[in-house]
């Protein structure tokens, strides 16, 4: 059942709650892009998620995990015929294959990006909670999409579980296997022989399964998570308090 799910799940002193929904949504499945086509997954990706978290609140200082997500719309798809512009010059014709009337609520938290010590003055975890849960409320800071530029998205406040769903006694459901998220040089945990920061740009895979509409994300450096470096010791752009970002304590709220 889906107050199982729910009381399974380890909600922090931390952890934010919303709804996202919109008409459209397009979470690239990377094998179909190969031939310029787009083809969505069931269900939308960690790094998705975490991209719209972000478009509602986000600053160096932490990072925000996934706890879960859950499915309240029908799965239902929708194919269109787009004339995406070519490299080359001129358009050519694709199909692109949306999923559409979607609505998600997602549980999510944060932690400290231990990757930038120079900001520690800016942890500040009650005050980046009560901007996050503000942000929230107001509908985000920026534009929130769902996968894609053209799936506009609206976010409002929610109790995770709330209302019903379609898959709310589904029972499980596998999605097989599909992109978990991306780990950012900035961001990547892993260590180099010295103990130093590896700066690894990764590509995080993972076997997704639902249940009771429900899906429970595994932490990025989950040992089942199946990881791919893409590029090594990659450049970090420096945030320095005071010249490109803003402390939190003179943060403008919610504005």
């Amino acid at each position: 059942m889906k107050d199982e799910v729910i009381r399974s799940i380890s909600v922090k002193r931390n952890s934010v709650e919303f709804e996202v929904y919109g008409k459209y949504a397009l979470f690239s499945d990377p094998i179909t892009r190969v031939g310029g086509e787009k083809f969505s997954y069931q269900v939308p990706t960690y790094q998705a998620l975490k991209g719209i978290l972000e478009s509602v609140y986000w600053k160096p200082t932490f990072i925000w995990v996934i706890d879960a997500v859950r499915i309240v719309n029908k799965i239902q798809t929708e194919g269109k015929g787009i004339r995406p512009i070519k490299m080359c010059g001129g358009n050519d014709l694709a199909y692109y294959t949306y999923l559409k009337d979607v609505k998600y609520q997602v549980l999510a938290h944060f932690e400290w990006n231990e990757n930038r010590t120079n900001l520690q003055s800016d942890r500040n975890e009650n005050k980046h909670h009560n901007i996050a849960r503000r942000s929230i409320e107001k509908g985000g800071r920026r534009d929130v999409f769902l996968g894609t530029r053209e799936c506009q998205a609206y976010v409002e406040s929610c109790k995770f579980g709330s209302g019903e769903g379609f898959y709310d006694d589904y029972g499980e459901l596998n999605f097989g296997f599909m992109l978990h998220g991306i780990d950012y040089p900035d961001e990547n945990k892993n260590k180099k022989e010295d103990g130093t920061p590896s700066r690894n740009f990764d590509v995080r895979f993972w076997n997704c399964t639902m249940k009771d509409g429900i899906i429970l994300f595994p932490t990025p450096d989950d040992g089942l998570i199946k990881r791919r470096t893409v590029f090594e010791n990659q450049p970090i752009k420096e945030f320095i308090i005071g010249q490109n970002i803003c402390s939190v304590d003179n943060e403008g709220g919610d504005e």
